[in-house]
């Protein structure tokens, strides 16, 4: 459907990618992955026509029609209502619906007879293109999305940039084009629209090529990964968590490869060293100098996992009880945000705040930082030293000044060496950190205020969407300190695998009122999973006493059948992964045994069939497994 061959792209005399190749091919799920700045929406933008590579070439079918969804679309602006921009998608069916409209009322004025076979003509094409239902399909897709019914009508200038991209998002995957593009698209989507567009895009007839930073996103939705590396595209035949896995194995391959080449090279040093005077080894010495020249050179591997060790240091230690709300209430106008809600924050909670976008969970954090006006009570506890993270504080740092000068700015005892250490964990090394903030991305500027609110010496942190604009490197980065911070936290975010490595309580705003489940994520999810509106299955309400002990997850609701069955299909779907790669290895290695040179070998090919018996115990190992997962699922589906 689409091939790029042999591409080089250049910034400048920097190449951002050096004659890479790529092929995609009809309902391919890609998931485009790689560090900030190694050029994954560039890659985009030049699939898409906007840029022109240097060298290469890309060829596409003349059917290949492409959605590109980009950060770009953030700035649109219509006095049309966001549906009617949603629909301007069917661009033939709206100009047909138009001329009918027209029609029909010039007909009410003016009657001929020829208007009624012009009529039916217009009428029939606009039934071929199911005109009548396109409208149902907007307003299911913008609902889906997270837009109740009453703002349909709404024209799109009233929304805020991320709800303006889910109305463009909502365009795109209405036109339904043969690749559909897509630039980071959960940074604008609650954890609902993100559950909801993963099913859309599994169900997606066309071929799709997604960045995002969201593992489990790209778990649920990619099922091929293509790493931006070293100006190479490298695939991965598999989701995420197979990347992960299979990157680990190729490390190990070139690491051992690369350590056996250099003892090659050692090797034919010391004979050169050792034996270049001698003239009657000249002969011998000059054919090792011309086979280490000619030598192609294995890669050392570059560990890219970032380990971070903070010390944080609190000059005083906060009491039981952090901080509570009694009986707090909160409304903008008629919009009521809270009503009557209490909670309690004793030291030691990790507590996400989760949830669809609009239920207040900002406000609520707001509040919870003494920043929001309310009715009722609000209340810290003992020597509590609070420190606040949102996205508008980027704006608060110093732009003329530079990152090493803005965190000395907070007046901690941390050293210099230290800050540059603090610095070097979010991956500003050496001059880096004299780098001015106003040159920083927003990526970038997230870091430096990341980092600020983590060495404030606070022992009660409140983070606002810390995940934003970080790429999964920097991500991984913030799971570690904050694994590593001995105080009290609640954050916002709707990154679940984020979420899942740094909560052990679960906050979310239901009828208006805050409600928590005492444990991580992954319990919260399969206890919501298997809630109905009318099961009495019980959650912990907050209070304004101290929260009970954790729940006996032993005794928490059984998961569904569905909900069972599909994380059966997902391990059946891994290993299916697995078998073939060792079928792959298998055939690959038959057919080197059958070789001359190992064939002649004895040693040789002891050692293959060896590798060949070890192959085969793996495969039938996997295969035996795949098939009890099969009889799991059958097993289910005849109990329900």
């Amino acid at each position: 459907m689409l091939s790029i061959n042999n591409m080089s792209f250049y910034f400048g005399s920097r190449p951002l990618y050096d004659e890479v190749s790529l092929h995609v091919k009809p309902k391919n799920k890609i998931g485009l992955i790689g560090a900030n700045g190694t050029g994954k929406s560039t890659l985009l933008r030049i699939i898409s026509g906007e840029y022109k590579p240097d060298k290469g070439e890309i060829s596409k079918s003349g059917d290949c029609t492409i959605g590109f969804l980009n950060q770009d679309l953030l700035s649109y602006e219509s006095d049309d209502s966001i549906l009617h921009v949603a629909m301007q998608a069917f661009e033939e069916a709206m100009a047909l619906q138009k001329q009918i409209d027209d029609l029909l009322h010039e007909m009410e004025i003016n009657y001929k007879d020829e208007q009624v076979e012009k009529l039916t003509k217009l009428q029939e094409r606009f039934d071929a293109l199911d005109g009548y239902s396109l409208q149902a399909k907007a307003e299911a897709i913008l609902e889906g999305l997270g837009f109740s019914t009453s703002d349909l009508s709404r024209p799109l200038r009233t929304f805020s940039g991320g709800w303006r991209m889910r109305v463009m998002l909502a365009k795109m995957l209405l036109s339904k084009p043969a690749l559909l593009m897509l630039d980071e698209p959960t940074n604008h989507l609650d954890l609902p629209s993100i559950q909801w567009i993963e099913e859309y895009l599994n169900k997606y007839e066309g071929a799709v090529i997604v960045v995002s930073h969201d593992r489990q996103f790209l778990d649920n939705v990619a099922k091929t990964i293509v790493e931006v590396t070293s100006q190479d595209l490298v695939v991965y035949s598999g989701n995420y968590s197979f990347y992960l896995e299979e990157k680990e194995l190729r490390k190990e391959i070139q690491n051992s490869a690369f350590e056996n080449q250099q003892s090659q090279i050692r090797q034919t040093e010391r004979f050169i060293e050792r034996f270049k005077a001698k003239a009657s080894k000249s002969r011998q010495v000059q054919s090792r100098v011309k086979a280490l020249d000619k030598i192609e050179r294995i890669e050392e591997v570059v560990d890219e996992t970032a380990k971070v060790h903070f010390k944080f240091n609190f000059k005083i230690q906060p009491g039981r009880n952090i901080l509570y709300l009694k009986n707090v209430s909160k409304s903008y106008g008629d919009l009521h945000i809270l009503k009557n809600t209490s909670a309690t924050i004793e030291r030691g909670d990790k507590i996400a705040l989760i949830g669809a976008n609009g239920k207040g969970k900002s406000t609520l954090l707001r509040i919870l930082a003494g920043e929001e006006p309310i009715t009722g009570e609000r209340a810290e506890g003992h020597n509590v030293n609070m420190s606040f993270f949102a996205q508008h504080q980027l704006e608060s740092l110093n732009l003329e000044g530079n990152l090493l000068d803005e965190l000395k700015s907070l007046g901690s005892d941390k050293t210099e060496t230290e800050l540059r250490g603090v610095l070097g964990c979010f991956l500003f090394s050496n001059d880096d950190v004299f780098k001015k903030i106003k040159v920083l991305s927003g990526g970038e500027k997230s870091r430096v205020a990341l980092a600020k609110t983590l060495i404030s010496e606070s022992n009660f942190l409140l983070l606002d969407e810390p995940t934003n604009h970080l790429d999964m490197q920097s991500v991984n980065i913030l799971t570690q300190a904050l694994d590593q911070y001995e105080g009290t936290y609640v954050v916002i975010s709707h990154d679940r695998h984020f979420i899942s490595k740094v909560a052990n309580k679960i906050w979310f705003i239901e009828n208006m009122e805050l409600k928590e489940y005492p444990g991580t994520y992954d319990e919260f999810n399969v206890w919501m999973q298997s809630r109905t509106v009318e099961s009495n299955v019980p959650f912990k309400k907050t209070t304004s006493t101290p929260v009970a002990p954790k729940v006996n997850t032993n005794s928490a609701p059984k998961a569904k059948p569905a909900f069972e069955i599909k994380n059966i299909q997902q391990q059946i779907s891994l290993l299916e992964q697995k078998i073939n790669q060792l079928e792959i290895e298998k055939r690959g290695l038959e057919e080197e045994m059958t070789s001359k040179e190992i064939f002649s070998n004895p040693t040789l090919l002891a050692e293959k069939t060896q590798q060949l018996q070890r192959i085969d115990e793996t495969l039938t190992k996997e295969q035996n497994e795949w098939e009890n997962l099969m009889t799991s699922i059958e097993e289910i589906q005849a109990k329900s």
